[in-house]
């Protein structure tokens, strides 16, 4: 039995993680604070990542799953407190790519900062130098938009909202905006692929091999309630962000290095409904943003309807 420590154990990615690992046999290990209800049939060390003093000595970890890395610091606090593991897999972000870079982004594009992600992505590449000084053999993961349940950001969730209530969708501009999404499970499985092969390559895009419309994404979330969104253009000049989960961002990943050792990927239309069976009894988990308020009031003040 191979034991894992995960950071955080209790939020979304972390929380599925663990629950994945342990369902998967695995002795999972969560470093948390224990300030949520912890995921079952797991070992919890509390503690904040800063602070871990002697909690992790004489514990030896086969990998470490690194979810809440979001700078150096986080990274050097770690490991410092680490007494050994074997692997060590960090979760980082697509926002290290600049949007200037040539599209699709592959793993050796140049990294830099993004005006969209702003000081999120430039920590995210401090955090991903720290790593490789510590830990040169280390994998690193970008994923794009992720997706899947115990989501607890107001993506899929705040479409399903407008289909519960039979609300007409607002869209920007003609809805060909593109999206790349990754299901958490699928996540969970390129992890456990790395684990298991060790693969030559430490550096991984993960992510859809497709990209879809903002429009179409819209309809498959509202065709998981077994309903079609009537549509409402809202013009480019309107903040996107006020009305709608993303900003208006157009990005696509090269996914190449995954594919060659993940053999399949959940598909787009039934994540989307398995998002929409947990959400059904889970939505006070979700950070909600007042997107809907916007549109009944200011939207609605500016002729758009």
């Amino acid at each position: 039995m191979k034991k894992i420590l995960i950071t955080g154990g209790t939020v979304f990615v972390s929380k599925f993680l663990a629950g994945f690992f342990s369902g998967e046999g695995y002795d999972v290990c969560v470093l948390n604070r224990a300030t949520k209800e912890q995921v079952p049939g797991v070992t919890l060390i509390k503690s904040d990542r800063h602070d871990i003093k002697d909690k992790l000595k004489g514990i030896r970890f086969d990998c470490v799953i690194d979810v809440t890395a979001y700078d150096s610091d986080d990274v050097n606090d770690l490991i410092s407190a680490l007494d050994g593991f074997d692997q060590y897999v960090m979760i980082s972000s697509s926002a290290v790519y600049p949007e200037t870079e040539t599209q699709p982004f592959k793993e050796d594009a140049l990294l830099g900062e993004n005006v969209f992600w702003g000081r999120y992505g430039t920590d995210k590449i401090a955090a991903e130098k720290a790593l490789a000084a510590k830990v040169p053999d280390a994998y690193i993961l970008r994923p794009p938009y992720l997706y899947g349940p115990m989501n607890n950001v107001y993506r899929e969730a705040f479409v399903f909202d407008c289909a519960m209530g039979n609300r007409k969708f607002f869209l920007p501009g003609n809805g060909n905006m593109k999206l790349q999404f990754f299901h958490v499970r699928d996540l969970c499985r390129m992890i456990q692929k790395i684990i298991e092969t060790k693969p030559s390559c430490h550096i991984f895009n993960v992510g859809n091999t497709e990209a879809v419309t903002v429009r179409e994404w819209v309809s498959l979330c509202y065709g998981a309630l077994g309903k079609d969104p009537e549509f409402v253009s809202v013009p480019k000049d309107i903040p996107q962000r006020s009305y709608f989960s993303f900003y208006d961002y157009e990005y696509f990943l090269d996914v190449t290095r995954q594919n060659e050792i993940l053999d399949h990927l959940t598909d787009l239309k039934e994540g989307l409904a398995e998002c929409f069976e947990w959400y059904k009894t889970n939505s006070g988990e979700v950070k909600k943003k007042p997107l809907l308020k916007y549109i009944d009031e200011d939207l609605y003040n500016m002729g758009v309807r």
